[in-house]
């Protein structure tokens, strides 16, 4: 979820009892000219990124001089947290351990609080510390072959009643790149209806094109068999999570479906998992002090 930037002290207050009562947000106070300030700062917006029910906000103490006075901040960077318009903790200077740390003690709840996943879709909050990955897919560049159209495959990652159907048979090869480098945990695969749902799924991970007369003779990473019981409850399909600590792209060739219909139909794909993160934090641990 993108960083919100307070531009007044209304906002501020609106954004703080639009949370509720369980949600957490988590205020930056910063300013351009602190040094440990942007130092920090891609690393509060990687968190924005992992912890989606969380509220992440940001003011820039120069140009919001009034709600820092209110707030009572005398450093930068300071990171408050709220709930129920209520300061719960503080963190003074620019530590990313603690401040993560803190996220994690009072974030509460996960709900689907990005609004970005249906009913039938939605896997918030059953795999602690990890999130639905759709937005970190590059939708540009995600491909497929044997769909029934030009960028139907980008059906199956929206939140509608449209779906990706193939084509001449019930095979497909779907390439989905991330933006950034994650960790898979698991993948939810929504099915139009049980009978084209898909059976067999070899996954490939970080190859960049396959075709379909390379299926036999590219291992894959798993390969993932699915009977109807796999479709009901959460529906989320196990990964050999050992193999996918690094992602920057993977590949679903889907062989059969359960019914042996002549085309097989996907209305959701979901990755579950979450960034990577790259960030140097040994080092931004020692900028520590306030500015």
């Amino acid at each position: 979820m993108p960083v919100k930037e307070v531009t007044s002290q209304g906002q501020y207050q609106t954004i703080l009892s639009d949370a509720g009562a369980t949600r957490l947000v988590v205020v930056d106070f910063t300013a351009a000219w602190c040094g440990p300030c942007q130092t920090i700062k891609p690393v509060f917006e990687k968190l924005s990124n992992t912890y989606k029910h969380v509220v992440f906000v940001k003011v820039d103490v120069d140009q919001n001089q009034e709600v820092a006075v209110v707030a009572g901040v005398s450093a930068m960077p300071t990171f408050q947290f709220f709930k129920a318009s209520k300061k719960v903790a503080e963190l003074k200077g620019a530590n990313p351990t603690q401040l993560e740390a803190l996220i994690k003690q009072h974030q509460g709840p996960v709900d689907d609080a990005s609004g970005s996943e249906s009913s039938s879709g939605s896997v918030a909050g059953l795999v602690p510390g990890h999130n639905d990955l759709t937005d970190q897919v590059t939708l540009n560049q995600v491909d497929c072959l044997n769909q029934q159209n030009v960028k139907n495959v980008r059906n199956a990652l929206k939140t509608d009643e449209t779906f990706l159907e193939s084509d001449v048979d019930e095979q497909l090869i779907i390439s989905v790149p991330f933006n950034q480098s994650v960790k898979l945990h698991s993948i939810k695969i929504v099915p139009k209806d049980i009978a084209h749902a898909p059976k067999t799924v070899k996954v490939y991970v970080n190859k960049l094109t396959l075709g379909f007369d390379e299926t036999d003779s590219v291992e894959e990473t798993q390969t993932i068999v699915l009977s109807e019981k796999d479709y009901e409850g959460n529906g989320l399909i196990p990964l050999r999570f050992v193999k996918f600590q690094n992602v920057n792209s993977v590949i679903l060739f889907v062989e059969d479906n359960l019914g042996e219909e002549e085309t097989t139909q996907i209305k959701q794909l979901i990755f579950v998992g979450s960034p990577l993160d790259s960030t140097d934090m040994s080092a931004l641990k020692k900028v520590e002090h306030d500015h």
